[in-house]
């Protein structure tokens, strides 16, 4: 059994690699068919098609008819293209391409002008995400859960609960984390908007861009009567204690002081004598 299942894990791994090699090829040299891919790969024809099914069900190729073949009895050329999903897969460098502009416009127009950049970027998602808020009831929460299924659809992979102080929106992956990391008016953006839509001012815990292994949004929402209560608090004169408060202040200090006032003078006037 032990046996078997090696086996069978080094033909998945060669699959993958052969598999690697299609992508490779279809990136280096364009679109291809199937004959032209096993020729560069020394296998044979049928095999390399059995590897560019595979890609396709996964939405890493597509096959489509030669640009000027013609149709005639046999079957019209067809080549393998690679879609923008099978590129995905490949380095890319557009984290350094931001950071360069990015710098670029901070030593141009300082932290201001970065912050413009970032709110820009941001005006799109916010909305898109304003739909699907508008949609529930005006509570904070009910808005965060909405955002969050907002913002998984664009990629942040988020979601949203309800805990004992309010609410909280969590984002589990963020795309511009590695420019974040320099620029944190990207956050600070992304923070504003989060505010905006679900209608009450935010505060952020904690940001991927930061290190940290997830965006955290805390929600506000106080429990019922607290916000009395602050009120209350708040005031420097409380316009009605708590009764019998100053009663029970008063005994406690006037026999203590009087005692303390009457006793050593009473002594010192005696001792002489």
């Amino acid at each position: 059994m032990e046996t078997s299942a090696g086996q069978a894990g080094a033909v998945r791994a060669d699959d993958v690699r052969t598999r690697d090699r299609v992508t490779a090829l279809l990136l280096e040299h364009g679109p291809q068919t199937a004959s032209e891919l096993a020729a560069r790969l020394g296998v044979s024809p049928a095999a390399v098609r059995r590897h560019l099914d595979a890609l396709a069900a996964r939405g890493g190729v597509e096959e489509r008819a030669a640009p000027g073949t013609q149709r005639g009895r046999g079957r019209p050329a067809r080549r393998f293209h690679l879609t923008d999903a099978g590129r995905s897969g490949f380095a890319h460098a557009y984290d350094d391409l931001a950071l360069t502009a990015l710098r670029y416009v901070a030593a141009s127009g300082g932290p201001d002008a970065v912050r413009a950049v970032a709110e820009a970027q941001l005006a799109g998602l916010e909305r898109r995400a304003s739909d699907a808020v508008a949609r529930t009831s005006g509570a904070p929460v009910e808005r965060a859960r909405a955002l969050a299924g907002a913002l998984t659809a664009e990629g942040y992979a988020a979601s949203a609960s309800a805990i004992a102080s309010g609410g909280q929106l969590c984002q589990h992956h963020c795309p511009v984390a590695h420019v974040a990391a320099e620029f944190p008016q990207l956050c600070e953006a992304e923070t504003a908007v989060i505010g905006r839509l679900v209608g009450t001012h935010v505060q952020r815990l904690a940001t991927i861009a930061h290190g940290d292994g997830v965006c955290t949004t805390h929600i506000p929402g106080p429990p019922h009567g607290v916000r009395d209560h602050t009120r209350a608090g708040n005031r420097s004169t409380p316009a009605s204690p708590v009764p019998g408060e100053r009663a029970a202040r008063v005994p406690r200090t006037a026999p203590s002081t009087s005692t303390a006032r009457s006793t050593p003078t009473s002594d010192r006037e005696r001792t002489p004598a």
